[in-house]
């Protein structure tokens, strides 16, 4: 819930990169990153692994060293490990930890390698974003999460009554998360939160969730061997790291205790819910609604920072897949995930009130979109590009280089595809008579060479 916080201002390029998640979960990538961290807008979808659909800079770590850059780098050794906990007692002493519960909190706790492994290997392995939605909102994901919505009805309505959030979406936050509460993590939270902290690549981040996850243990909230999770320290059903628990959990069922990793999901989903209010969810208003674009569509209206009331994008020629005008739910931008070729979204709010939870458009696609199947809605209507491909690491440097010799400023060649970028393909693009849409493709790269 900021749980994994703005993990990347993802640009339109259509890939989505493999990024390891407590199992089967499907955020986008790299998820512990605080609001305000750098964006990894370079286009790809990092995935979680196997069926996560986060996209993210995936640690995914099944070899035995990680690869970086082409070189095999052998983890570190975890002599200094003890060392290291010794001095985080007395930071964390100095923060009004017990000793009573670091002692519970560290028994048995070891320096994990598959943790740091899985953190390093930022893996290039992409997906576009149709394969990631055909994953995030398959036939069985949609049917699982209406069988879950009628199975915690009750629980729901309460629920939504209580925080104004829309049930379906936040069933579908739980579907991607840990699909449905199948996949919730099983690793020790401290020995991989104290792992991470140890290690120092992000050693600030993860010694403030090692005390937060903490504090949750001196409260009374959970037991230490219960305080389960991801690798990164994403926790329950719907997979909160310790900050954001904190801040947002509830106690919902009324037992004194705040507890998301229970059978019971009733105390996460409506923490889900308080979170998503917190950030200013409107209930009722989508979180989005595919449109069609007219011929001759100014690409460059098609940016967040364009806001206009959906009778004023009708004038435009910008109307629903019905031909109509779409119901005025407050300003909306028009997003092009795939670039002109594929399908178009007209995004209110909400669109923005889920990208807290996850900042990959991927990934607040695919929890819009699962609640809209959920509730009943039409698939997508579009057709994607499937005959195209996501650009690796190597190719968007290469489509940097080139557009840049060939006098579009992309900026500077670092295989981030971020606004200096789109702005040069935009610009590449109209000079050749194609459509000016910024999207970072295969065939675009095919062309400059």
């Amino acid at each position: 819930m900021r749980i994994w916080m703005k993990a990347a201002a993802l640009a339109a390029t259509g890939a989505v990169a493999a990024q390891a998640g407590p199992d089967e979960s499907l955020r986008p990538p790299e998820r512990p990153v605080e609001r305000g961290a750098p964006a990894a807008a370079d286009g790809s979808y990092q995935l979680a692994a196997a069926i996560s659909l986060r996209p993210l800079s995936r640690p995914s770590g099944l070899a035995p060293d990680i690869v970086q850059d082409d070189q095999v780098v052998p983890v570190a050794a975890n002599s200094g490990f003890q060392a290291w906990i010794n001095g985080f007692r007395r930071r964390a002493m100095a923060q009004g930890i017990s000793s009573s519960t670091l002692n519970r909190a560290f028994r048995g706790v070891e320096y994990d390698n598959d943790v740091i492994r899985r953190d390093r290997n930022q893996s290039e392995f992409t997906k576009t974003i149709w394969e990631y939605l055909d994953s995030a909102v398959s036939d069985s994901r949609v049917k699982n999460g209406k069988k879950a919505l009628r199975e915690q009805r009750r629980r729901l309505n309460r629920i939504e009554a209580t925080y104004g959030v829309d049930k379906e979406v936040v069933v579908a936050v739980w579907g991607m998360e840990s699909n449905y509460g199948n996949h919730r993590g099983n690793m020790n939270v401290i020995q991989s939160l104290a792992t991470l902290a140890y290690d120092g690549r992000r050693g600030r981040f993860f010694e403030k969730q090692l005390i937060a996850a903490l504090k949750i243990l001196q409260s009374g909230d959970v037991a230490p061997r219960k305080m389960t999770g991801s690798w990164a320290g994403a926790m329950g059903h719907t997979q909160f790291i310790p900050t954001s628990y904190l801040a947002y959990a509830v106690d919902f069922t009324g037992d004194g205790k705040r507890d998301i990793w229970s059978e019971d999901p009733s105390d996460a989903l409506a923490s889900t819910a308080a979170y998503l209010k917190r950030f200013g969810w409107v209930k009722g208003q989508p979180w989005g609604v595919e449109v069609q674009l007219p011929r001759g569509f100014n690409y460059g209206l098609a940016s967040r920072s364009v806001k206009k009331p959906p009778a004023e994008w009708a004038r435009l020629g910008v109307v629903g897949t019905n031909g109509r005008a779409v119901p005025n739910h407050g300003t909306a931008s028009i997003l092009l995930p795939a670039g002109g070729n594929g399908a178009a979204f007209m995004i209110f709010k909400n669109f923005s009130v889920i990208e807290r939870y996850n900042a990959a458009d991927a990934y607040v696609i695919g929890v819009g979109h699962l609640s809209d199947r959920i509730a009943g809605g039409p698939a997508i209507q579009a057709k994607w590009p499937r005959g195209d491909r996501s650009l690796n690491f190597r190719e968007r440097k290469e489509l940097q280089q080139r557009l840049s010799r060939a006098g579009f400023n992309t900026g500077g060649v670092d295989g981030k595809i971020g606004p200096k970028t789109l702005a040069a393909i935009r610009s590449y693009q109209a000079s050749k008579g194609l459509i000016p849409d910024g999207y970072a493709s295969l065939k675009l790269l095919r062309r400059l060479r």
